[in-house]
């Protein structure tokens, strides 16, 4: 068998095809530059995500009009091909219309898991492998190292950049496919620092805040322009049944949110829970919003063990509910078809149905797998 290279591919460097994810920024700029530079045969795709017309006029998020010609550049600049697929129609199918219905049901989507899960790593993957490519590589800050059971996925070397939460559905069969050479840089610095050594045109162009298809982060505009007329009026409740006021639409609103209520005076309240069938927006004390059982369904797992083979006391590890929480020790308790119940150490706030709860293994780096927060 031949060495294995850089990519722990067992072929010689020129003779290893890398498929390299681009959206245009920085970080995909720099793994396509890098790989390239090393001697692999690359070749860089950009996804359009959606209606290029509206992309043209908006900066700072990715998939953009401009993020396609930026990457379309740093190719030109690197001299390797680069290929624009047009993915509009799928990702509305599978991201956009489940954001929407999720968010009419009281839930919290994170549209960015399920581009992640559906586009990007099963679609492109495919797309991938008929380009002949021996590996699809991404600019997440993520590590993927070879364990004894195979290869593993672990947190960023860089904990404040990490992107392990967006990456849960990540399979073992894709974790064979896929590479994540930045998961070792230690900031964002350092990459814009290769960057520059390579003289990126995007090696100063800032980060993108945005989900792709939510200029501005105003959710419930999206929603109302793909659901006309589905936001409607209802109650403010307090949790003692209390009718506080009325609100124009639940999608206006979030668990643990405080500004914005419209009921001032008196001691602060938050949105505790949100009811799209009586069209209630529940609110109330701080202390209200702890939570320590956390129902997960969705699990995908890639621990060693069969999940279900849990000890009876369930798998011992941390878990994050908030892509924004550090992780927090808990016990997952299997429930069969792909459900758990998760008990959190120490109660935690704003804890969401869409949002999801993601496994480590204790006290370490390594991601076990995880599965959508459900309501109780």
């Amino acid at each position: 068998m031949s060495q294995l290279n850089s990519l722990g591919v067992p072929k010689p460097v020129a003779d290893t095809r890398v498929v390299v994810a681009m959206s245009g920024g920085v970080d995909s700029s720099v793994v396509a530059a890098r790989l390239k530079r090393e001697g692999y045969d690359v070749v860089g795709i950009t996804l359009q995500l959606y209606d290029h017309g509206a992309a043209l006029a908006r900066k700072g998020a990715c998939c953009a009009g401009r993020d396609i010609h930026d990457a379309r550049r740093v190719a030109a600049e690197m001299g390797f091909p680069h290929y624009v697929l047009d993915y509009e129609s799928r990702f509305r199918e599978e991201v956009v219309e489940e954001f929407a219905d999720q968010y009419l049901a009281g839930a919290t989507p994170i549209p960015c898991i399920r581009c992640n899960e559906r586009v990007k790593f099963r679609d492109l993957m495919a797309t991938a492998r008929e380009l002949g490519a021996d590996c699809l590589a991404a600019g997440h800050y993520i590590r993927r190292e070879n364990g004894l059971a195979g290869p593993e996925l672990h947190r960023a070397e860089d904990q404040g950049r990490d992107q392990s939460y967006f990456l849960f559905t990540t399979t073992r069969a894709q974790l064979d496919y896929l590479r994540f050479p930045l998961g070792h840089l230690k900031s964002k610095a350092e990459a814009r620092a290769i960057a520059s050594e390579f003289g990126l045109s995007v090696a100063e162009k800032p980060d993108s805040q945005d989900i792709c298809f939510v200029p501005g982060g105003n959710y419930a505009a999206v929603i109302e322009k793909l659901r006309p007329g589905a936001a409607e009026p209802g109650d403010i409740v307090h949790l003692d049944g209390t009718v506080l006021g009325r609100h124009e639409g639940v999608i206006h609103y979030t668990i643990g949110q405080r500004r914005g209520l419209g009921i001032g005076g008196g001691k602060p309240l938050f949105v505790i829970r949100l009811d799209p069938v009586s069209r209630h927006v529940i609110v109330g004390p701080r202390e209200a919003l702890g939570t320590r059982r956390v129902p997960v369904s969705g699990i995908n797992w890639i621990g060693d063990a069969e999940f279900d083979s849990a000890p009876v006391d369930g798998w011992k590890a941390d878990v994050k509910v908030r892509s924004t929480r550090p992780p927090t020790s808990a016990r997952i308790r299997p429930l069969g078809d792909g459900r758990a119940d998760v008990e959190l150490a120490c109660p935690e706030e704003g804890v969401a149905p869409g949002q999801a709860c993601v496994f480590y293994a204790p006290g370490g780096t390594r991601v076990l797998g995880g599965g959508w927060i459900g309501r109780d």
